[in-house]
């Protein structure tokens, strides 16, 4: 009588083997991985910041130069900051009681304890991205002495909250330390 023919009679394999076909697909499978990772990499690196940004990620900004009631632009992170030295008529109006804002804040909470007279914020409008004028002293800076944002009309007060017009928000505080008194690091 003849022998049953085994599995192993027909060319396949016990459980334990490795065969040729199984190490064709794992090769085939790292290949492909290792295609995906090289072709995501460029798209991930992308997204990190160019090295210019990266060389403005914070910024020194003297104040001696800047009198009371004077304002200056300067750039970090490819954005305008608006750093403004306040009168004391400018504090006064800003810590007046305000009602009804869209943005409700006090001046307290936006300037640097002891350092009222020193006001530091992003010069973008929360309404559109534009940036708004009333640093140089011929600008309009609207009703509340601030910032006039003329694409559509919004209007901050000299503590940089929205008073009126469409913008949604104030305009927002960068991250700033005083390194002196007359030295702040922003970013």
């Amino acid at each position: 009588m003849a022998e049953p023919m085994t599995a192993t009679a027909h060319g396949s394999h016990g459980g334990d083997e490795v065969t040729k076909r199984d190490f064709l697909k794992l090769v085939a499978g790292a290949g492909a991985a290792v295609g995906a990772g090289a072709m995501a990499w460029p798209l991930i690196d992308s997204m990190n910041p160019s090295k210019d940004v990266l060389a403005l990620s914070s910024i020194d900004v003297e104040l001696k130069s800047i009198q009371p009631g004077q304002a200056i632009t300067t750039m970090w992170r490819g954005k305008p900051v608006f750093v403004r030295h306040r009168t004391a008529e400018e504090i006064k109006a800003a810590r007046a009681e305000v009602k009804g804002l869209a943005d409700p804040a006090t001046d307290q909470d936006r300037v640097k304890p002891g350092k009222d007279e020193w006001l530091v914020v992003v010069g973008i409008c929360t309404h559109l991205g534009c940036v708004p004028v009333g640093n140089k002293p011929t600008d309009q800076r609207g009703e509340y002495g601030g910032w006039f944002c003329p694409c559509h009309g919004s209007q901050y007060d000299t503590s940089g909250r929205v008073r009126h017009g469409p913008a949604p928000a104030n305009l927002p505080i960068p991250p700033y330390a005083f390194l002196t008194d007359t030295k702040i690091k922003i970013g």
